[in-house]
């Protein structure tokens, strides 16, 4: 008798199991920002600003939200190496590590589909903004920011990344 119950009890992790798995593949299908991206510097371009020298974006599941990484050189040589995760319900979250433009200390994204766009601000005022495009094949994303200086001159980029 128990151990009749014993294999019940099992039956029905599996299937918990199982139906977690599944529901977790199938918000990862569901992301096209999942994966690993590095940095085309030679499409990418800058308005006064600079380019990195490299950059490679980590995009992972973090249980039911998402966690960006990047890590890289910048223009200056300076390593870079910052992290956030968030939900794309456009309430802010904090930036942790180094790098990240405009120094921000939060950022806040909205998702639809193939298109993101996020506000990043530093001791809650806004330092810059961005929108970034999954290309229809999955293959490549545009990401187009904007923000200013301290002292007050507008930066611009594009920055193209290619899926790995």
């Amino acid at each position: 008798m128990r151990e009749k119950l014993v294999k019940k009890i099992m039956l029905v992790l599996g299937i918990l199991v199982l139906g977690v798995l599944a529901a977790g593949q199938l918000k990862a299908d569901d992301n096209p920002y999942l994966g690993t991206w590095k940095l085309n510097v030679a499409k990418s371009k800058a308005e006064n600003t600079t380019v990195a020298k490299s950059m490679t974006r980590t995009v992972t599941l973090a249980g039911a939200m998402v966690k960006y990484s990047f890590e890289g050189v910048a223009a200056d040589g300076t390593p870079t190496s910052y992290s956030f995760t968030v939900a794309y319900d456009g309430k802010d979250y904090p930036v942790t590590g180094s790098g990240m433009p405009g120094g921000a200390d939060t950022i806040s994204i909205k998702r639809t589909g193939k298109m993101a766009t996020a506000v990043l601000k530093k001791g809650g005022k806004e330092v810059g903004t961005s929108t970034s495009e999954v290309s229809a094949d999955g293959k490549t994303t545009t990401l187009k920011a904007s923000g200013k200086t301290p002292d007050g001159k507008m930066v611009t980029s594009v920055s193209v990344y290619d899926k790995q």
